[in-house]
């Protein structure tokens, strides 16, 4: 069933790589050119069926956001 979210931060993404620990996989995304890199859980890769080449949708809800200017 989709369901709205309250996360506003919602970039569409296609899988370039799944690099996946004992627990944790870092699946790597490319995000319209961007690189973004999510850490989830391996079960979380299986259940979703996520494979290289899959698209997805990064939802990104953070507390902190971080900017770094050049010296």
């Amino acid at each position: 069933m989709p369901m709205k979210l309250s996360a506003r931060n919602q970039i569409a993404a296609r899988v370039k790589a799944i690099n996946a620990g004992e627990a944790i996989a870092n699946v790597e995304l490319d995000a319209g050119g961007t690189r973004l890199v999510a850490s989830i859980t391996v079960e979380a890769v299986r259940e979703l069926g996520i494979t290289e080449g899959s698209t997805v949708t990064a939802v990104i809800k953070a507390s902190d956001v971080m900017l770094g200017v050049p010296d």
